[in-house]
């Protein structure tokens, strides 16, 4: 079960490289990583968004997992904004430990305190085992997602 000394706060740059190693996995980036350099301007990127968050989840001064909260504005929705939460992982000797239910937890109470009417994430088609666990929480399949994939030629 979850440790009980687990603290979910705002990443630190310090905290990048034990992000990056925990992107490698399979299911996520499968071993491959940005250089800690890049990685480094993309977090002061973050920094600049007025709501665009990186979050970690940290027992006994080790990082167990991550996310990013992009909180947007909307002119839609009479101006409501609404959430949308990235990059999801848990190291997986942690799995399995409440870690990831505390996360999105913690998601949906920053989204709920910014008054989001709706909080939103995608999940690759594959992936069964994430989609159980979405929906253990609360998430409900909704309409359609699509992508289109801006490395190739488009039309």
């Amino acid at each position: 079960m979850m440790n009980a000394a687990l603290i979910i706060r705002e990443a630190e740059q310090a905290d990048l490289p034990a992000i990056l190693a925990l992107y490698a996995q399979p299911e996520i980036d499968n071993g491959e990583v940005l250089p800690l350099g890049t990685a480094e301007d993309i977090y002061a990127q973050f920094k600049r968004y007025p709501h665009y968050k990186l979050f970690v989840a940290e027992a006994q001064g080790r990082v167990l997992g991550s996310y990013a909260l992009l909180i947007m504005h909307n002119l839609g929705h009479l101006g409501a904004p609404s959430a949308l939460v990235e990059d999801v992982v848990v190291d997986p000797a942690s799995q399995g430990e409440g870690i990831g239910q505390a996360m999105m937890r913690h998601a949906m109470a920053e989204a709920r305190a910014a008054g989001c009417y709706k909080l939103a994430l995608s999940s690759n088609a594959k992936r069964e085992r994430a989609h159980a666990f979405y929906e253990k929480l609360g998430f409900e399949r909704h309409g359609y997602s699509f992508h289109i994939n801006l490395g190739e030629d488009v039309v």
